[in-house]
């Protein structure tokens, strides 16, 4: 497990680099004017059905089916298996996909209701909503190549091949650079070079792992079977994951929607902002979730209650010495990070400042969305799926009261402060939950290590205030003297809140994986 952690986190960190990379290709290539947000709405649509056919609610409910297959031994009734799977899924995405892309017109009204609006009369944001309609038809095709992908990345991590589903991700980074850099002095739209990177790049992805299929000895010719008693089960497990996952994305699609009514550049600084926002969460929130998932599970099925509640404790422990410094860091070098990233070409120091205000507004709900990555595996390992899903409808729909309130007073800022807010709602009722059947409780040291923290953090922040230049020296000096200071106030900072904690009695040993694997022996 520790090995498969490992080379999991480090194709992730070379995707998140590689996206990274590609987010600054982007901006530099189309800032955060109309092309940019024509672009980034045509690719969110696809990726949110992406979370449902692909690794979200399907994964979630394809692979403990196709493990329990496995289990009986047998290869050709696994074969069977993954073939009448493959044949029914590709079948429903096919037709998914051909709507998106003949109705593509249709699907552009709805996700893009401000632009349609504006088409209707006439205004001058109509002129967004024909090339988006247009650009649909290219990006809409990824949803079927990535849910194959996806599709065959579960069969290989079930079969612990784990590499090669972590570092595929990679290479639709690399189509999109590409096409950035190749195809964009062929179009008047930057934005159409990126869409076929996104149709390309989903199309090699698929094409890689075939041969690791084959090679496995489970490529096979998919069957349509939506009345095979194991793909119903598929279907049946699906119901569930589908209401968890689609909470979320359907948050972020109804946040896209309202910013489709606001100014040109609301949806791009609202993407690169969130795209900051996504590092820590990432690095950080799915690696103690990934950790003390399995740990929980191993407690409740032994009947360990004060084991499981010690490991929430270290989990919940390690999220505050990791989220509140990460979100007071951003919060605080926001525009000075924008600036030194994404600065050049079309992305102005206009966009660096809007989408900065939107950046400190999200960064309000880092810890929160942290948490909810591990109070959530406190019911997941109890095999408790529904409380979770009902929480998240509730945190769903008060998002979208939240959007419509700040939305109007804050604009694309609301709409970031209505995503931190509804996931501290969030994270706040799963706690108030546990709480309450007992199961985890935050002891009173654990509240003095927080505030500990906190005011670490204070120490840190007042230090990087203290040495960081006026903004003038963010927009005027060169990529890498911005770099070099940003370095330097991360690094003052970070040793300013690690000497801080010292002082006060935090050592590492109290955070040693050791407590984890101590409380498993025992």
């Amino acid at each position: 497990m520790l090995k498969s952690g490992i080379i999991v986190s480090s194709m992730t960190l070379i995707s998140r680099v590689l996206g990274l990379v590609r987010d600054i290709v982007v901006a530099n290539m189309l800032g955060a004017g109309a092309a940019a947000d024509i672009f980034l709405v045509a690719n969110k649509i696809p990726n949110f059905l992406r979370r449902l056919f692909a690794e979200g609610a399907f994964a979630q409910a394809f692979i403990p089916v196709l493990t329990e297959v496995q289990n009986e031994g047998d290869k050709q009734h696994l074969r069977e298996f993954i073939a009448k799977a493959s044949g029914t899924l590709g079948v429903v995405v096919t037709l998914v996909t051909l709507f998106g892309v003949i109705g593509s017109p249709i699907v552009a009204a709805l996700f893009g209701a401000g632009w349609f609006v504006d088409y209707l009369q006439g205004n001058p944001e109509g002129e967004k909503f024909e090339p988006f309609a247009l650009m649909l038809k290219i990006t809409f095709p990824y949803l079927l190549f990535v849910s194959l992908t996806g599709l065959a990345g579960a069969i290989l991590n079930t079969l612990n091949k784990f590499a090669v589903a972590a570092f595929t991700p990679v290479l639709l980074n690399v189509a999109i650079i590409s096409c950035a850099i190749y195809l964009s002095p062929y179009f008047e739209n930057g934005g159409f070079a990126l869409a076929w990177g996104v149709f390309i790049g989903g199309l090699v992805q698929l094409l890689f792992q075939l041969p690791f299929l084959y090679r496995a000895g489970v490529l096979v010719k998919p069957k349509w079977a939506w009345s095979d008693p194991k793909v119903k089960k598929v279907r049946k497990l699906m119901i569930p994951a589908l209401f968890g996952v689609s909470v979320s994305q359907i948050n972020l699609l109804f946040d896209t929607m309202i910013a489709t009514a606001l100014m040109t550049g609301s949806v791009s600084w609202l993407y690169y902002s969130d795209r900051l926002l996504e590092f820590p969460l990432g690095l950080f929130g799915i690696a103690i979730a990934t950790v003390i998932l399995p740990s929980l599970s191993r407690h409740h099925v032994k009947k360990d209650s004060k084991s499981f509640s010690d490991n929430m404790e270290w989990a919940l422990k390690l999220v505050c010495l990791l989220g509140i410094p990460a979100a007071a860091g951003l919060f605080v070098l926001a525009e000075p990070m924008l600036l030194t990233i994404f600065y050049g070409g079309k992305f102005t120091a206009n966009d660096a400042n809007m989408a900065s205000m939107s950046l400190m507004a999200y960064s309000t709900g880092l810890l929160s969305f942290m948490l909810i990555k591990i109070l959530a595996p406190g019911f997941y390992s109890r095999q408790d799926l529904k409380t979770p899903v009902k929480f998240g409808i509730i945190c769903m729909l008060a998002n979208m009261v939240f959007n419509v309130a700040l939305a109007i007073p804050f604009g694309y800022v609301g709409l970031a402060m209505a995503t931190a807010m509804s996931a501290t709602l969030n994270a706040s009722l799963l706690y108030f939950k546990l709480h309450q059947l007992g199961v985890y409780k935050i002891t009173g040291e654990t509240l003095v290590f927080v505030g500990k923290v906190v005011l670490a953090c204070v120490g840190m922040v007042a230090t990087i205030i203290m040495l960081n230049s006026d903004i003038s020296f963010w927009v005027d000096a060169s990529t890498f003297d911005k770099s070099f200071l940003l370095a330097q106030l991360i690094f003052a900072g970070f040793a300013v809140f690690a000497l801080v904690l010292i002082i006060l009695g935090v050592r590492p040993s109290n955070f040693s994986a050791s407590q984890v694997v101590k409380n498993q022996d025992e």
